[in-house]
C-alpha cells in the first residue's frame, strides 16, 4: 500500500517581492554606471586595482540579470513536463555566476602579478575618489539584499557585491599608502588580493550549488536524525530507503519506505499525518513521498542505517 504526501510545494516556497525585482533592477543600472566610471579612472590614473575591480563589477550585471530570469521562472507553476516547476533555475543561475567568478578571478591574479614585476605609476588622487564612489554603490547593493540572503541565488549577488565593497576599502588603502609613501607595489598587490577574494567566494558558491544540482543531501540534515525522530512515533516499525534533497533554496523534499503492522486505512493516515508533522516540525521537509510497507519484511528490506563511507558493494 502506498500514501504519498506532496506537501504542498508552491505554499513552503519563497517568491521574491516586487520590490526585491525592483531593487536588482536598480542595482544593475548602478553597477553598469560603476562599470564605466572605473574603467575611465583605471584607465586615467593607470591602477590595475581600479580596473580589475572593474571587470569584477561587470560580471555582476549578468550575474543580476540570470538570477532576476532565475527568481522569475521560480515562481512559474509546475507543468507536465517540469513537475516540480522551475526551483532549480536560481540554483543553475548561482552555478553560472560562480563559473564566470572563477574565470575572471583568475585573470586578476595573473594581470597582478605581471604588474607586480613590472609596477607602472598610478595617479592616486583619481584612485581614491573612484574607489569611494564603487564604495557606496557596492555597499549599498549588499545592505538591499541582505534581508533575502537565504536564496542562494541572491547569496550570490549579495557575495558578490560585499566583496567588491571589500575591494573598495583596500582600493582606498592603496591609494593612500601611494600618495602618502609612493609605494606603487600597493596597487598590484591590492589587485591580487581581490582576485583571491573572489576565487574563495566562487568555490563557496559553487559548492553548494552542484552539491543541490546532484541531489546532495542538505548540508544540515543528517540521515541518521531523521530516521530516530520518525523511528519515535507510535506505530513505526523500520525505515529504509530513505532519500533527502533540495528541491530549490530552502525547500527540502524527502522519499522514504516505512514498516508498520496491520491497521486499518485510518490508523495508518494518523501516522502518516505524524511523520509529516514531526518532518516539517523538526527539519523542515514540506515535501514528501512515504510508502507504507506492512510488517514481516524480508530480512534483507533491512532496519535503516546509513552507508558506511567507501566504494559502493557489489
Amino acid at each position: 500500500m502506498h500514501f504519498h504526501n506532496h506537501g504542498g510545494a508552491h505554499g513552503h516556497s519563497h517568491p521574491v517581492s516586487g520590490k526585491m525585482m525592483g531593487v536588482l533592477g536598480a542595482a544593475v543600472l548602478a553597477t553598469l554606471v560603476l562599470v564605466v566610471v572605473e574603467l575611465a579612472g583605471g584607465y586615467l590614473s593607470h591602477s590595475l586595482s581600479l580596473l580589475s575591480d572593474a571587470v569584477h563589477n561587470l560580471t555582476d550585471v549578468p550575474a543580476m540579470v540570470i538570477s532576476w530570469l532565475a527568481l522569475r521562472w521560480a515562481e512559474r507553476p509546475p507543468t507536465q513536463e517540469k513537475t516540480f516547476g522551475y526551483h532549480r533555475a536560481s540554483i543553475l543561475a548561482a552555478f553560472v555566476n560562480a563559473m564566470l567568478l572563477g574565470l575572471v578571478a583568475l585573470g586578476i591574479l595573473y594581470e597582478s602579478y605581471e604588474r607586480l614585476r613590472n609596477p607602472v605609476p598610478v595617479h592616486s588622487g583619481v584612485m581614491l575618489w573612484i574607489a569611494l564612489f564603487a564604495l557606496v554603490i557596492n555597499g549599498g547593493i549588499a545592505l538591499a539584499l541582505v534581508s533575502s540572503r537565504r536564496d542562494l541565488s541572491l547569496r550570490t549577488i549579495l557575495v558578490h557585491n560585499a566583496g567588491d565593497a571589500l575591494s573598495n576599502v583596500a582600493i582606498v588603502a592603496g591609494a593612500l599608502a601611494i600618495r602618502w609613501s609612493g609605494a606603487q607595489w600597493a596597487d598590484p598587490a591590492i589587485g591580487m588580493a581581490i582576485g583571491a577574494l573572489v576565487l574563495w567566494s566562487a568555490w563557496g558558491i559553487l559548492r553548494e550549488s552542484s552539491h543541490i544540482l546532484l541531489e546532495g543531501k542538505p548540508w544540515h540534515i543528517e540521515l541518521e536524525d531523521v530516521a530516530r525522530a520518525i523511528l519515535r512515533i507510535e506505530g513505526v516499525q523500520e525505515i529504509h530507503d530513505i532519500h533527502i534533497w533540495t528541491l530549490g533554496t530552502d525547500f527540502q523534499a524527502l522519499s522514504c519506505h516505512i514498516s508498520i503492522p496491520d491497521m486499518h486505512m485510518e490508523e495508518s493516515e494518523r501516522i502518516l499525518s505524524r511523520v509529516n508533522e514531526c518532518l516539517a516540525r523538526e527539519f523542515h521537509i514540506t515535501h514528501t513521498t512515504v510508502q507504507f510497507e506492512r510488517a514481516g519484511l524480508p530480512a534483507e528490506a533491512g532496519y535503516f542505517m546509513p552507508e558506511p563511507a567507501g566504494p559502493p558493494s557489489k
